[in-house]
């Protein structure tokens, strides 16, 4: 930590099983052209949960490791605590959690009303399977005749993709369920009746699982150990919102107004209003990505710089190009910050820019920090930059992943002082 350059943390919240609670602090830094990743602390926070407190304790775990100066983002969920701690009373950006904003946004298109009763009766159903002992040998049994020794998954709002798990799980089930529920051995014809999902409830959940598992396809993508991922947040956003959410016109009106949902509430998390606090590194760092400088918001920002003179000139600009054309403007709106954030490069900066611009893109499957650590010497001041943001990891997992990986405070060993479990987490991780 002592010679990185800049880093990034995460942070999460987690209560243990004796309901103490505990925040911990991953750091992300690149050291060598190689992505680090090292758990600092994981302290117990027995005071209230404020932003205040919450601000106290990061800005103190910054200082003990010498990090004060150092930090570029801190990445989070959106609990109103943590934002208001990182917007207001800290020195570094906010990045919240893309993975959860992700999951927000499909929460949202499953608050239509049709969608959720749909969603309700596919988990009383799984509710009952799961419940009764009767009705679990009857599915197993059921199951021998050619399909898959699988339990069927309940949905969780909290736990990313357990929707599209469901859905898959049931779909997999699809005949094995209905014939345990027309068996009057194992089912009553009026508990058959209220569980029973419509033959409509079967179409939309075949018509929602290819929008699902991109969605999760995108989760898993951003939630890697080691890959430089936040530079993927807006080429994924972008391929959710303009293919995979794309209104199609056979499906059903409950489909088209579900992804309606989903994709007006990811696009508000990306809004012009928010990107100072929530996109700017997730765009910078797509820029310094030799996998994805060619895309085409970030090649319009480039084409933009070299006629503006100035940053009214520059704003109003975009606001007359993005009301000319309904298919860029979420991509134009979105990016203001960043081009104005080139705009104000200094004269070598932009020549050196322009050059790094000007180089042919890395296939995909080559590591883009590979590329900085042979082509360094040449772009100096990009180099430092790059540093800086692509250490950025596009989610919170990596906290997330210390409580629920390690189980230390278990049943069996709920007596451990918040000190032990520091230490032993410290060391199991490091």
């Amino acid at each position: 930590l002592a010679i990185a350059e800049k880093v990034a943390i995460t942070t999460d919240l987690w209560t243990a099983l004796n309901t103490e609670s505990y925040v911990t602090i991953t750091c992300h830094f690149i050291r060598r052209w190689k992505m680090e990743s090292v758990v600092l602390q994981t302290r117990a926070m027995p005071e209230r949960h404020t932003a205040e407190n919450l601000a106290d304790m990061l800005n103190t775990a910054a200082e003990t490791w010498n990090l004060k100066g150092k930090i570029t983002a801190c990445v989070h969920d959106n609990a109103s605590n943590i934002v208001l701690a990182n917007t207001v009373l800290l020195e570094w950006e906010l990045n919240p959690c893309f993975a959860h904003n992700l999951q927000l946004a499909i929460n949202d298109g499953f608050k239509v009303s049709s969608i959720n009763c749909m969603v309700g009766a596919a988990s009383r159903l799984i509710s009952h399977f799961h419940c009764s002992t009767v009705a679990t040998q009857a599915l197993k049994l059921k199951q021998q005749q050619n399909l898959p020794q699988h339990h069927l998954m309940q949905y969780c709002k909290m736990q990313w993709n357990s929707i599209n798990d469901m859905f898959e799980r049931l779909q997999e089930q699809r005949w094995a369920i209905a014939a345990v529920l027309s068996d009057r051995s194992f089912t009553k014809l009026a508990e058959a009746r209220t569980l029973e999902l419509t033959d409509d409830n079967w179409q939309i959940i075949e018509e929602l699982l290819p929008v699902l598992r991109s969605l999760k396809c995108a989760t898993t993508a951003l939630c890697g150990k080691s890959e430089v991922l936040i530079s993927m947040v807006y080429p994924i956003t972008t391929t959710l919102l303009s293919k995979h959410l794309k209104l199609v016109p056979k499906e059903s009106n409950k489909v088209t107004e579900s992804k309606t949902a989903v994709s007006d509430s990811l696009r508000q998390c990306f809004k012009p209003a928010t990107l100072h606090r929530a996109g700017k590194a997730a765009l910078i760092s797509s820029l310094l990505d030799p996998q994805h400088k060619h895309l085409k918001f970030i090649m319009l920002q480039f084409e933009w710089l070299q006629h503006c003179e100035s940053r009214t000139t520059h704003t109003s600009m975009l606001e007359e190009e993005a009301a000319n054309s309904t298919v860029k403007k979420n991509f134009i709106l979105s990016v203001t910050s960043i081009s104005l954030w080139l705009h104000y490069l200094k004269a070598s900066e932009q020549t050196e820019l322009k050059n790094y611009i000007l180089e042919p893109c890395i296939p995909p499957d080559q590591d883009p920090l590979e590329w900085w650590r042979v082509d360094e010497n040449r772009y100096r001041k990009l180099a430092c930059l790059a540093k800086a943001y692509l250490c950025i990891p596009a989610t919170s997992v990596p906290a997330e992943r210390v409580f629920s990986a390690v189980g230390l405070v278990n049943r069996l060993r709920s007596r451990l002082s918040p000190e032990h479990v520091d230490m032993l987490i410290f060391l199991n991780k490091n």
